[in-house]
């Protein structure tokens, strides 16, 4: 992988994009190696949270690049190789550092959380060299801060700042960029004390009942999804009850 740089730590994965020169921006073969980077983290059993981020503290990623043009291909998990990862029930969180701009905010906007450094700035600015954001930003936006606060960052193409991030409600925490990564490990950590499979389905739980007609039908339906049976009957969830009663730190398997 030319511009992806990818580290295990524990169980924790870190995809980074190194492409500073170009802003971090993404080429054909970059999106197919982005692909490759989330299925290995989606089926490594050991692998529990993912942390994606950019290179060089200029950008987190700049979206596509226009000189490399763009084709719509891509591969099974869409842009970037995340867009349209709907089956990803492990956490993902976008470290962002600079510009995160068109497709490189529907990256983020993919991720589970949020966490920017200050010199961070977001926007869709396709619309100023004549295209439409199709990586997911037009429809997450407005589920993510509603419709009101997504249509001003739509139509405007104007940048954001962290700091306007955080208050219309798209990313979690903003720290200096120097803390940034501090930031993320102790989410990585906070994440990590809890058992996986309840962590995932508690994760896919709130996926799926947001396709859901109601509330009430959420409630209803949220014991027959997948991830919420594979946690209900699995020995991590004895575990915990086990653990609290004995007044002991759990010790979670992943089954």
């Amino acid at each position: 992988m030319k511009y992806i740089d990818i580290l295990r730590d524990g169980p924790v994965t870190f995809i980074k994009i190194n492409r500073p020169e170009a802003m971090n921006s993404i080429t054909d073969e970059m999106h197919s190696d982005l692909n490759t980077a989330f299925d290995d983290f989606s089926s490594d059993k050991n692998q529990l949270v993912a942390v994606i981020s950019g290179e060089g503290g200029k950008a987190f990623c700049a979206g596509s690049d226009l000189k490399d043009g763009i084709n719509g291909s891509y591969p099974r998990g869409g842009y970037a190789g995340l867009i349209n990862r709907f089956d990803l029930v492990k956490p993902v969180i976008a470290a962002v550092d600079g510009y995160a701009l068109g497709g490189g905010f529907e990256l983020a906007l993919a991720c589970d959380l949020i966490l920017a450094s200050k010199r961070s700035l977001f926007g869709l600015p396709e619309p100023l060299v004549g295209a439409v954001a199709l990586g997911g930003g037009l429809h997450r936006l407005p589920r993510q801060i509603g419709q009101k606060n997504a249509m001003e960052i739509i139509l405007t193409s104007r940048k954001y700042t962290a700091d306007e991030g955080l208050r219309m409600g798209f990313v979690n925490k903003v720290v200096t960029h120097d803390k940034l990564m501090d930031v993320v490990k102790k989410y990585c950590d906070d994440i990590l004390k809890g058992a996986p499979l309840a962590i995932q389905a508690s994760k896919m739980t709130v996926k799926r009942g947001l396709s859901e007609d109601s509330l009430k039908a959420a409630l209803v339906k949220q014991e027959s999804y997948d991830e919420f049976i594979k946690w209900r009957n699995s020995d991590d969830a004895l575990e915990g009850v086990k653990a609290f009663s004995e007044k002991r730190k759990p010790h979670w398997t992943g089954s």
